[in-house]
Order: C-alpha cells, then structure tokens, then sequence
C-alpha cells in the first residue's frame, strides 16, 4: 500500500494511536485488579476508564504542543501529584493549553508512592512518569510520525482541491494553495513516503498554474538516457518489461533462420544482450539476426545509435551470433516510415514497443498519428509485436479525474521503490518518474507526451487496428517470476491477465506486457485494410 492509500484510507482525519486493542481472549475484571496489585498499583479497573481519558487529553495536549515537548524532557522536576486532575492540570498548564479539565475528576492519590531519599528530600513517584522519561524518545518519535501523517493527510486534501480549483479555471485560488502546500511541506520529511511525492506534485502543480505551458524546459536526449539507465537498475518495471519482450519473441522465431527485430525505443540497446545470448545457445544454431533501432537524434551530433550498434555486433561477433544494425534517429514514433525501417520479405519480423505507443496519442492529431503508425506496422506483416505500457489510466479529458490517478499510481510507483535496495541509482530513478509526474500533470496538447492508458483499451485499440492477441506462455511468466528474485522486497506480484502479464505492487498493477500479431485479412476482401491504403 503506498503512502496515499494509507492517507486515503484514513478518511482525512487521524486517530490517537494510544486506542484500546482487543484480544482473543477474555480476562474477568477481578484478575485485571489481581494484575494491577501485583504491579505495585492500587486501583481497580473500574476506575481505568476515568484514568485513560484524562490521558488521552494530556496526549492530545502535548501533539498540539509538540514544541514544549522538549523542555518537559529536560525538566527535572516532579509534580507534586496529590490527585490525577491536579497533575494533568499542572502538565497542561506547562503546554500553554487555554482549555481546562472538569474540576469534578476522581481522586486517585494510591496510584502515586511516596518514597523517604537519603538525604532526608521526599520523591514523588509516579510509575507512568517514570517510564515517559525512559521512553522519551520513543515517544517524541511517536508524536512526530503522528504529526507528518495528520500532514501528509492535509497535503493530500489540499493536491485535490487545487487540482479542482484548476479544473474550474480558479488559478487564484490553486496559487494560494499551493503557497500554503509548500509552506506544510516545510515540516514534513521529504526524503521518502507522502513528504516526497506530495513535493513531486507541488512542484508540478507550480510549474501549470505559474509558468507558461510554452516555456516549460525539458531534459536532453543524454538525461533522458542516464536516467532510463539508472530507473532499469534500480526496480524490476523496465528488466519485467524487456524479459517478458524476449521470451516472447524468443518463442516466435524459434525456426527461422533470419529475424529482423525493430526496436521503437533502442536507448542504451539494454534490451538485446539477453535476446542475443539465448539465440545463441538456440539448438540447431543461431539465426541472422538484423536489428533496427530507432532513437532520437544526438544533440551533440554524435551517431549514439551507431555506437549502441558497434557495441552490440561485438557481442554478437563473442558469441557467433549472425549480427547486423541499423539505426534510424527520429524525434517521434510518427516521423518514421517504413521504408526507413528496410524490412526484406524474406525476413520474420519483430516489432518491440517498450512504453512508446501511449506517446502518440499526444499529437495534435493523434487518432490519425496512431491509425498511421498501427497501420504500417500490420502492413509488415510482423510475427509478434510485443507491446509493454503502464497500467494506469492518465489522458482522461477532465484534468481533476487525471490529477487523482496519477496521484495514487505514483503514490504506489513510489513505495514500491523505497522498498527496493538501497543503491545508488534510486536517486535518479526517482527524477526519471518525477519527469513523468511534471509531464502528465503540468502540460496539455501536444507538449503532453505520456498518455498513459491501461491495458483493457490497448486491447480494444489494438484490436479494431486489425491485430489479434497472442498468449505470454508459462515460459514468459517464469522468466518474470525468477526477476523478482534479484529484489528484497516482497510486495511485487506476477498476475496473468487474459493471456498478458502485469507486474504490481501488492495489489495494484502498474505495468502491463502483451503480444500481438496482424490478424489475417478476412476472405471476401483481401485487400481491404481498416484505415486505408498505407504508402
């Protein structure tokens, strides 16, 4: 469960943690004062219930004044407590607390034990103050957490109502929560749990409301590659996607001798060894294998992708594998053609999209963008198009509606992370989902690339593109399910949706796998293509 649903589950308001447990059990009020007597206190437990409410107060008292905590800790001096009421009453009254305690509190003066000191002083005793201060630290840690979640829980409030207030067009009232958002922030810990995705929102919520949609900066083709590098290393979402990709197009080769892989996103060519290396050890021999590789161009004028294809054919040539690379530099998926792409008939094709086909669906007019790049990728005719996209629902038209789910999908991308190990690429891990965050929630029109969508309308998307769905075997579900042993954590989960695959955090999926082939023509009209003549 990520830190918004525990916020969300709480109904908006927080509860003493100091409230009654129950038990399997059930002891008889008579060995309750058996029990009590032993320990050296002489009350009944009829009177237990006086006593827990006085304490409840003091403890509401001492959360509303966690700043006088600190002198109480250091205060040697022990209230003279000649009865329960007078004792709160002189600890409220050290707090600052304007509301007075009913003057008609029963007295308990036998809970307190006077004791004669060496040197001749008399100490009043009272067994909870005792072990407050031995526990001191442990319970200012208890207030502290109590007092960032009452926070965290107004944060999350308050990110929805601002994403309201945009959705209605007042972007004063959204400036002014989001100023008094940053100043809560400012006492909360930041480093992980709701502190930190709640800032992750802020900040894109601030960039909306106060910088211009045209002005926002994006990263560099290289940050966007050290940091895809650093969010592969750190979880298992994007090793879940290319592991379950290969398996799947592992199986539909098997028997061909040349395969053509085109890969709609190569960046670092992470994908392939693994691919390369099974091929490999393929009985009967490896096939020719021809690879395509598309990526943005290098803003330094480097040819990044014919490095990334140097570096693969030497791991090819290692393991006498049939290698050969092409790459093709393109801004967008829709800028491609196929004829770029130099596909031969001879060859059994491949198409592998890892997280980019939701990107079209940002152009200005991505019902045709989509249409055009589907319907060029049937005309290839290809075995398999693997197909891996975020399970989450984020180009709803209503901004508020769009707001709410990507606050609790990154709420839960989040926790999942933390709970991965410690290493040194979490930190850019986190700035590579922070740019989606910014993305989602700050820009519109075309600027606004992810779109994400879940998989039930990919299936029907794909679908009425002419394609039909191929089954992940158990081969596919294995290899998925052995990744997760390279994590500590133990909250991810393998689930087998209709022939697809997701990868979740407890019960929540986030990432979702399919396969796809072009459905053959129906009979009647062989030629007949569902969006016209590709050229």
């Amino acid at each position: 469960m990520g830190p918004f649903d525990s916020a969300a589950s709480s109904g908006g308001s927080s509860s003493s943690s100091s409230g009654s447990s129950s038990s399997s059990t059930v002891t008889k009020p008579q060995d309750i004062d058996g029990l009590l007597a032993g320990a050296g206190y002489r009350v009944r437990s009829s009177d237990l219930h006086n006593v827990a409410q006085r304490l409840e107060r003091l403890e509401s008292a001492m959360v509303n004044s966690s700043s006088e905590i600190s002198q109480l800790a250091s205060d040697a001096v022990h209230y003279n407590p000649s009865d329960i009421g007078s004792w709160v009453d002189s600890i409220l009254s050290e707090l600052d607390q304007t509301a007075t305690l009913p003057s008609d509190l029963p007295d308990f003066p036998d809970l307190f034990s006077v004791s004669n000191q060496t040197d001749g002083s008399v100490s009043w005793t009272d067994p909870c103050v005792a072990a407050q201060h031995q526990n001191l630290g442990q319970h200012q840690l208890t207030v502290v957490t109590a007092m960032e979640e009452d926070s965290g829980i107004k944060l999350v409030h308050m990110l929805v109502t601002c994403a309201d207030s945009i959705h209605r067009g007042d972007f004063p009232l959204a400036g002014s929560l989001i100023v008094e958002m940053q100043s809560l922030l400012s006492g909360i810990n930041t480093e992980c749990g709701i502190g930190k995705v709640a800032g992750y929102f802020i900040d894109a919520l601030t960039r909306r409301v106060f910088t211009p949609h045209d002005t926002i900066t994006s990263t560099t083709g290289f940050e966007d590659v050290l940091l895809y590098h650093h969010y592969y290393e750190a979880c298992p979402y994007l090793k879940f996607a290319h592991f379950t990709a290969n398996q799947a197009i592992l199986e539909a080769f098997d028997g061909h001798d040349c395969v053509h892989v085109i890969d709609f996103n190569l960046m670092h060519g992470l994908q392939w060894p693994a691919l390369i290396q099974a091929l490999a050890l393929r009985p009967g021999g490896p096939p020719l294998l021809r690879l395509t590789g598309i990526g943005p161009p290098s803003p330094d004028g480097r040819d990044s992708l014919r490095e990334i294809g140097l570096r693969l054919a030497e791991l090819a040539r290692s393991v006498n594998v049939r290698f050969a690379f092409r790459g093709v530099a393109a801004a967008r998926l829709e800028d491609v053609k196929p004829w770029m792409l130099q596909v031969s008939p001879k060859e059994t094709v491949a198409v592998n999209s890892v997280m980019q086909l939701h990107r079209l669906l940002g152009n200005n007019q991505s019902s045709s963008a989509m249409e055009m790049v589907l319907g060029w990728i049937r005309s290839l005719n290809p075995k398999i198009m693997t197909v891996v996209e975020q399970e989450a629902d984020h180009n709803q038209t209503g901004f508020l509606e769009r707001f709410t789910e990507a606050l609790f999908y990154y709420s839960t991308m989040f926790d999942s992370l933390e709970a991965c190990c410690m290493m040194p690429e979490k930190g850019l891990a986190e700035m590579y989902l922070q740019r989606e965050i910014c993305n989602v929630v700050s820009c519109e029109g075309s600027a606004r690339v992810e779109r994400h969508e879940p998989l039930v309308k990919w299936r029907s998307r794909l679908r009425q593109a002419g394609f039909r769905a191929l089954h992940l075997g158990s081969n596919a579900f294995k290899q998925a399910s052995m990744l997760l042993t390279l994590f500590s954590a133990e909250g991810f989960s393998i689930e087998e949706n209709e022939g697809c695959l997701t990868l979740g955090w407890h019960s929540r999926p986030l990432i979702a796998a399919s396969a796809w082939q072009a459905a053959p023509p129906p009979d009647s009209n062989a030629n007949h293509h569902p969006f016209g003549v590709i050229v």
